[in-house]
């Protein structure tokens, strides 16, 4: 497996991650707990070692998964977490990056990933009650105690990150990034570049549409967080299908997979990209694997671009609401 370096601090993870979020949160039906992890151990033993996670993502089961699965290989991994909600009967209730909360989180997190550091601890979202500068003050001393290595930033704005990375160097900002998800290019990613700050890109496959197995005539689930999403409504899966034709086309050249033209193409962006698409099956964890291998030539990457220029996306990322509430 190929490395990636995010940021300037030393933190560096394999090019591709693996998103564990969607095995106890977000994509109901979850599988069995043995399943997961073996997932989990089958990424490790095929050179991933960098694993996202998160308080919220249950809550709390999610870290406990991970903590359970790496138990064998915690000298091999690299795990990335994170802070910024209240969490009250189980349930998120709006963001909270108070110092006390920080610290709070850090512990935690700690006990249930069973980890003696963790290696990247990212804000979840902004909190417009918490300066940025106290919450990355507090990680900083949290990195001075040993107990945090690096820091991180989620779906934070431009002016975010350059005062936080003043008070503690920012090694990699989180957001969704993909063929049909690029609003951060206008701003975001010329910051963090300028900054040296790497891209951690979550939903690399679009919530799994880019992959191709997702049409007009897909049922989600209660509790399947693309059957409230707007981009995912009946109307927008028939529009955004041009997408998945333009992959298909891609793929076909190069016999591949839709998939891994999408992921191939935000490996070929910048150098400092790294995606961590989420799975619950081994035989998408080896599709995803092996887009690792596939490099897009100059000429594939004009031709994406010029077709996928002429495809216009339908429907919001998230609900006006989920957007409102948390950024989720």
């Amino acid at each position: 497996m190929k490395t990636r370096k995010l940021g300037t601090a030393g933190l560096e993870v394999s090019a591709l991650g693996l998103g564990c979020m969607g095995m106890t949160f977000g994509y109901a039906p979850f599988p069995e707990k043995k399943q997961s992890i073996a997932v989990i151990h089958a990424a490790i033993e095929q050179g991933i070692n960098f694993f996202d996670t998160a308080e919220v993502y249950g809550p709390y089961n999610n870290e406990e998964l991970l903590g359970e699965a790496i138990a064998p290989y915690k000298n091999q991994v690299i795990i990335a977490t994170k802070f910024g909600f209240n969490i009250q009967a189980g349930k998120m209730q709006g963001v909270n990056s108070r110092p006390e909360n920080i610290k709070k989180v850090a512990e935690a997190s700690l006990k249930r990933l069973s980890i003696d550091v963790i290696d990247l601890f990212y804000q979840h979202r902004v909190d417009p009650n918490v300066p940025i500068e106290e919450v990355a003050g507090t990680v900083q001393l949290l990195i001075q105690e040993g107990k945090v290595r690096y820091f991180g930033l989620s779906e934070a704005g431009a002016e975010t990150i350059r005062r936080a990375h003043a008070v503690q160097t920012v090694s990699a900002l989180q957001s969704e990034y993909s063929l049909w998800t690029r609003q951060h290019e206008q701003e975001i990613i010329p910051t963090i570049e300028k900054l040296g700050i790497g891209l951690v890109a979550f939903s690399p496959l679009g919530k799994g549409f880019l992959a191709g197995k997702i049409d007009e005539t897909t049922k989600f689930e209660t509790g399947d967080i693309r059957s409230v999403l707007p981009r995912f409504t009946e109307d927008a899966r028939i529009s955004n299908q041009a997408l998945i034709d333009l992959l298909q086309r891609f793929a076909g050249k190069r016999n591949a997979t839709p998939a891994q033209i999408a992921l191939a193409w935000v490996f070929a962006q910048k150098p400092w990209i790294v995606p961590i698409p989420g799975t619950t099956k081994l035989h998408r964890l080896n599709e995803n694997i092996g887009s690792v291998s596939i490099k897009l030539t100059t000429e594939e990457l004009n031709e994406i671009e010029t077709a996928s220029s002429r495809i216009k996306v339908v429907g919001t990322r998230y609900t006006e609401a989920m957007e409102k509430a948390t950024g989720l």
